[in-house]
C-alpha cells in the first residue's frame, strides 16, 4: 500500500511537481481536488501501492466516485497517445487539474519532457488562450479541450485574427468529455484546425480512442449493445468501493475488461462509435427513446446547432424528450416546427421533442461540460401561463 494525500489544484504548477512525484515509487498517491473545495489534513489514507492518482468524479446517476489510475495505466496511456499524433511534444494546459483530461495533459507533458503551457484558472477566454498558445515553442504541439471551449475559441475567429492563426499551429488539438456537434466539427474543418475527437474516461486513463482508433493496446468491443474496452489504460478500480468495482471491472478468460455504461457499435473498418448512455434512455409512449439519438438529430437542424436533450416526465407519453437551447440573438431560427419533423422522420413519432427552451445560455459545470441536472429542471417546470 502507499500513503494517499489531496492536493489542491488551483495552482496548475505546483500540481504539476505532485503528479510528477506521484509517478515515483517513493511518492505519495494524490488526489487532485477543486479549488474550491478545502484540503483536509493528511494521514490515515492509503491505495493500493500501484496507485498514482485518484480522480474524483461521478456517473450519470450523480453518485460519486473515487477511480484509482496507476502509474502504469497514465504513462501507457501518454505514450500510446504520442505515438497516434505523431510524437512527444509541448502541451498547453486548459483544463481543470482535478479532472483526468487535466492530469493527463500534465502526465503527457512530464513523459515527454517539455514544458507545459498553463492556462492561468478561472473563465475561459479565447484571447487569454491565445496568449498562452503563443507561447509554445516545441515543433509539435498539442491541447486538450471540451467542445464548449473550442466553439468559443471558433466564435472569436471572425474578431481576432491571431485565434485561427494559433489554432492552425496545433499540431492537434484532442476535444472529448462530451459529444461533439457534427456542425462544431465542420466549422473547425474549414478552417483548417486539426481537431482529434477522444473518447474516454477516468476508468481508461482519460481518452483511449481518437477518432474512433482505440490507441495503444486499447481493444473496444461491444456487447449487448454495450461498449467494452481492456487494455494497460485500465484503472484499478473504486476506493473503498468493491462492489462497484466487481460490477464494471470484469475478468473474462483472463482479460480484463470494463464494462463503460456507453452504447456504441464497431463498423467494418473498426472504428467505434459511440451513440449515448445507456442510461440517457426513456420509456415514452410504451417505447425506449435514446436522448443522445435525439440530441444528434437536433443537432442537425439549423439554428440547433448548439442545442441539448433533456427529459421531462408527461401526462400522456409518460416521459418525454425537450429540447434546451442557447439564445444566439435575432438572426437564430429554428422551433419546435423545425426539430419535431427531423426527430420523428429519423427516430419514430416516440421520440419527437415535446417542446423547445430557449435559454440565455447552457448552464455549465466547472469542467466546462453542459450542467444536466440544471437543464432537467429546467425542463421539469411548468409552462408559463
Amino acid at each position: 500500500m502507499r500513503d494517499l494525500r489531496s492536493v489542491s489544484a488551483e495552482n496548475p504548477a505546483e500540481l504539476l511537481a505532485e503528479i510528477r512525484q506521484a509517478l515515483t515509487a517513493s511518492g505519495d498517491a494524490i488526489l487532485p481536488l477543486p479549488a474550491a473545495v478545502p484540503v483536509p489534513a493528511p494521514g490515515g489514507r492509503s491505495v493500493p501501492k500501484p496507485v498514482a492518482v485518484v480522480i474524483e468524479t461521478s456517473g450519470s446517476t450523480g453518485v460519486p466516485k473515487q477511480v484509482m489510475i496507476s502509474r502504469d495505466a497514465l504513462l501507457s496511456s501518454a505514450a500510446a497517445s504520442a505515438a497516434l499524433l505523431g510524437g512527444p511534444g509541448q502541451w498547453l494546459l486548459a483544463l481543470p487539474g482535478h479532472y483526468v483530461a487535466g492530469v493527463q495533459v500534465l502526465v503527457r507533458s512530464i513523459a515527454a519532457d517539455t514544458t507545459p503551457v498553463l492556462l492561468p484558472p478561472g473563465h475561459f477566454d479565447p484571447l487569454v488562450f491565445t496568449e498562452y498558445a503563443e507561447r509554445l515553442v516545441e515543433p509539435l504541439r498539442y491541447t486538450s479541450l471540451v467542445p464548449v471551449q473550442l466553439a468559443r475559441l471558433l466564435d472569436a475567429v471572425p474578431d481576432n485574427p491571431r485565434v485561427v492563426a494559433v489554432l492552425r499551429r496545433f499540431t492537434a488539438i484532442l476535444v472529448g468529455g462530451q459529444a461533439i456537434a457534427p456542425a462544431l466539427l465542420r466549422r473547425a474543418e474549414d478552417l483548417n484546425v486539426n481537431v482529434v475527437r477522444t473518447y474516454g474516461s477516468s476508468e481508461s486513463a482519460g481518452g483511449c480512442v481518437y477518432n474512433g482508433v482505440p490507441i495503444g493496446n486499447t481493444v473496444v468491443r461491444v456487447v449487448d449493445g454495450e461498449l467494452e474496452i481492456s487494455g494497460s489504460v485500465l484503472a484499478e478500480g473504486y476506493l473503498h468501493d468493491p462492489d462497484r468495482t466487481a460490477d464494471r471491472f470484469i475478468i473474462e478468460h483472463g482479460v480484463r475488461w470494463y464494462r463503460t455504461g456507453d452504447l456504441g457499435e464497431i463498423d467494418e473498418r473498426g472504428l467505434v462509435r459511440v451513440l449515448g448512455r445507456a442510461d440517457n434512455v426513456i420509456i415514452s409512449g410504451g417505447e425506449k427513446v435514446s436522448l443522445d439519438a435525439v440530441e444528434r438529430v437536433v443537432q442537425g437542424v439549423a439554428g440547433f446547432a448548439a442545442a441539448l436533450v433533456v427529459a421531462a416526465d408527461d401526462a400522456q407519453w409518460g416521459q418525454v424528450p425537450v429540447v434546451i437551447r442557447p439564445d444566439a440573438g435575432p438572426a437564430a431560427d429554428g422551433d419546435l416546427a423545425s426539430v419535431a419533423p427531423a426527430v420523428a422522420s429519423a427516430l419514430g413519432r416516440a421520440a419527437r421533442p415535446a417542446r423547445v427552451i430557449t435559454v440565455p445560455s447552457i448552464p455549465l459545470l466547472h469542467s466546462g461540460k453542459p450542467d444536466r441536472q440544471a437543464l432537467r429542471m429546467l425542463a421539469a417546470a411548468p409552462l408559463p401561463r
